[in-house]
């Protein structure tokens, strides 16, 4: 393991590290999208589906941030567009704390989920733009890993702070959420390139070639990146049930805050423990197989919620999706940059994001409606449906991407030349 974590800290340049620490930081605040159903649902005593309605909202302001990031990221420059959505989120998760009227609380959780989801695209890009191509699963790894080192810290305290004041929950994340905003205006430079740049490994020749300009209809005209964005949807949907239908199948059957906030915690704890040798493991590995492994992990990993009672037997099922997790995210991620151009990745992360942001608009509604209507074990076998699904349609994707079509500029649906992205690696 020391030799993996030597090998996968290396080579990475400084400001990488200065954003790998903004996202940890944040991390360490996480408490709304954690745990929002729990607070409705057991404090404020409304109903699972208002708590689905409202965290769905939640996820409906990612939907809009999404697309308009994506667009910032890439006309104002990544570091304006982080600054801007950190300072209003820290504003609207404070303001969130101190909402009384069920329409205000409604109102405010959109304008978070607005906030909140709109420095993503902007740090995906950045990190696109300072690591080096070879250097991007590790360093999208290594994010990762910072993210849900943070989130087992905070998902722990979060549960014990859960059960004296969920107000300082919230100002405690907008706090942290502020802080680094602080840290990218003092120590992160801008990254966006000055102009159309051609992709890594074009010939010379078209170096003096103007490249196409990219709008979101050329995005969402580029066939095999929109496969990607659609599977990475199903993946979210189940994925989302960690902080959605989790707590709220564990809160009817009795549980406290803090029995969730431990589960919870078993998915930082694992990813902080297993990320770095786990991807030194599958760096150069076939990403068809692992894209597939991954899903069916997720899927059937909520699925065996269905048969847990303790709360170790609930901590067990986590431990299963949480190994998909950590095969599916850096392995993702770098596909999604491989099929970016230089020039348009704001927009390209806008839309993948969007997948994301979706799954939270309706992974919600959907567990709101089947653990009312029909119960929570409902819920859990259509997370291994959802599995089943998104497996195959990685490997029937992969399989056309590796036989070499990728980066080429050949037709995409909707007739549109694909713009030029990064080539695929072997397999």
């Amino acid at each position: 393991m020391a030799q993996a974590a030597r090998g996968s800290v290396s080579g990475l340049p400084r400001a990488f590290w200065w954003l790998w620490t903004s996202t940890l930081v944040n991390r360490l605040g996480a408490f709304v999208a954690t745990f929002m159903a729990l607070y409705l649902t057991l404090d404020r005593g409304y109903s699972a589906s208002f708590a689905g309605l409202v965290v769905a909202l939640h996820g409906l302001g990612g939907v809009v941030s999404s697309l308009v990031a994506g667009v910032m990221t890439d006309r104002l420059g990544r570091r304006p567009t982080l600054l801007a959505a950190q300072t209003s989120t820290a504003f609207s998760v404070a303001l969130l704390g101190f909402m009384e009227h069920p329409a205000a609380i409604a109102a405010v959780a959109l304008l978070v989920g607005m906030t909140s989801n709109a420095s993503r695209p902007a740090v995906a890009a950045m990190m696109a733009d300072i690591v080096r191509p070879e250097d991007r699963v590790r360093a999208f790894a290594l994010n990762y890993w910072a993210i849900n080192l943070g989130f087992a810290v905070s998902a722990t305290a979060a549960g014990l702070i859960a059960e004296y004041s969920y107000l300082a929950g919230f100002l405690g994340e907008a706090a942290l959420t502020l802080l680094c905003a602080v840290l990218v205006f003092v120590k992160l430079p801008e990254s966006r390139p000055d102009r159309p740049a051609r992709p890594e490994g074009a010939s010379a020749a078209a170096a003096g070639e103007e490249e196409p300009a990219i709008g979101l209809g050329t995005v969402l005209r580029d066939g095999r990146f929109m496969g990607v964005v659609g599977l990475s949807f199903l993946i979210s949907l189940i994925f989302t049930q960690g902080s959605v239908g989790l707590p709220v199948a564990m809160g009817s059957a009795g549980f406290s805050p803090r029995d969730y906030g431990l589960v919870i915690a078993v998915n930082g704890l694992l990813i902080v423990l297993l990320q770095i040798p786990v991807t030194a493991f599958i760096e150069r590995r076939d990403p068809q197989k692992l894209l597939v492994v991954s899903a069916l992990l997720a899927g059937y990993g909520f699925a065996l919620t269905a048969f847990a009672g303790p709360v170790w037997a609930y901590a067990l099922t986590v431990c299963v999706w949480t190994l998909a997790e950590i095969v599916n995210s850096p392995t993702q991620m770098s596909l999604v940059v491989r099929l970016s151009p230089v020039h348009g990745r704001g927009r390209y992360q806008g839309v993948y994001n969007l997948s994301w942001a979706v799954a939270a608009l309706v992974a919600p509604l959907m567990a709101g409606f089947l653990i009312d209507r029909y119960g929570a074990d409902w819920l859990w076998g259509a997370t291994g449906v959802l599995g089943t699904v998104a497996a195959a349609g990685y490997w029937l994707l992969m399989r056309g991407l590796s036989e070499g079509d990728a980066g080429t500029g050949t037709p995409v649906a909707g007739g549109a030349p694909a713009p030029a992205a990064e080539p695929l690696p072997a397999g």
